[in-house]
């Protein structure tokens, strides 16, 4: 039987995905990591059939991808290296809650093991867990479906307050680079009364004109970079 995992929950139950370190590597990472038990799940379930028909090595098969789909379903819920585990309430909602995905892949684990210890071993049950191993494959598959989805809404959320947080930075820089070149312009009159005294002031004051018109590219160049991704 599979072993219970541990699963740390924060305190808060609507912990928002900025509450952890994401970037759009990890989040591409958990929907690969999550879309892939889709696959490995359907090949527990095939090789599990063909072990039941007496294939050399499928028992084998079966087992080293369910532990492939077990070790996935750990590092999801509890996190692994960068990968933060449930991060979010959506995710806590999906596994704990509205869609019961913790306790289904985690039915469905048991009894892929049950099935091919029977299958191995010749038990009278064997025929019998198979049948529920292969009936259960299409539900098992709609959830998992589910709770990629949940992911790449998470992506794309994130992403989207990413590109917000940009353009509000753009707009502050914007902001301070029109105060910038007010001041140099103001300078630069001052310079012009001042006559030879004011000569290399009025140097640094052209120079800080230069430098905020850049900073203007440089942002309108930012702005258009993120609006169009």
């Amino acid at each position: 039987m599979t072993a219970q995992l541990s699963i740390p929950l924060a305190p808060n139950a609507e912990t928002a995905t900025a509450d952890v370190h994401l970037s759009g590597d990890v989040f591409g990472a958990l929907i690969n990591l999550s879309g892939r038990r889709r696959f490995t799940s359907q090949r527990v379930v095939l090789y599990a059939v063909l072990a039941s028909m007496g294939h050399h090595g499928a028992a084998a098969t079966a087992r080293e991808t369910l532990a492939l789909f077990s070790d996935a379903h750990t590092v999801l819920i509890e996190g692994r290296g960068a990968l933060p585990g449930v991060f979010c309430s959506q995710l806590r909602d999906a596994y704990f809650g509205t869609l019961q995905g913790d306790k289904v892949i985690r039915d469905f684990i048991a009894l892929a093991e049950a099935t091919l210890d029977a299958i191995v071993g010749n038990g009278r049950g064997a025929p019998g867990l198979l049948d529920e191993l292969v009936r259960g494959a299409t539900p098992l598959l709609s959830v998992l479906n589910g709770l990629t989805l949940v992911y790449e809404e998470q992506s794309k959320r994130h992403a989207h307050a990413q590109k917000r947080q940009l353009q509000e930075l753009m707009g502050d820089i914007k902001t301070i680079a029109r105060h910038a070149r007010m001041v140099a312009f103001n300078a630069q009159i001052v310079a012009a009364r001042a006559g030879t005294v004011g000569r290399e002031f009025a140097v640094v004051a052209s120079t800080m004109t230069n430098v905020t018109s850049e900073i203007d590219k440089l942002v309108q160049a930012a702005l258009t970079s993120s609006l169009a991704h």
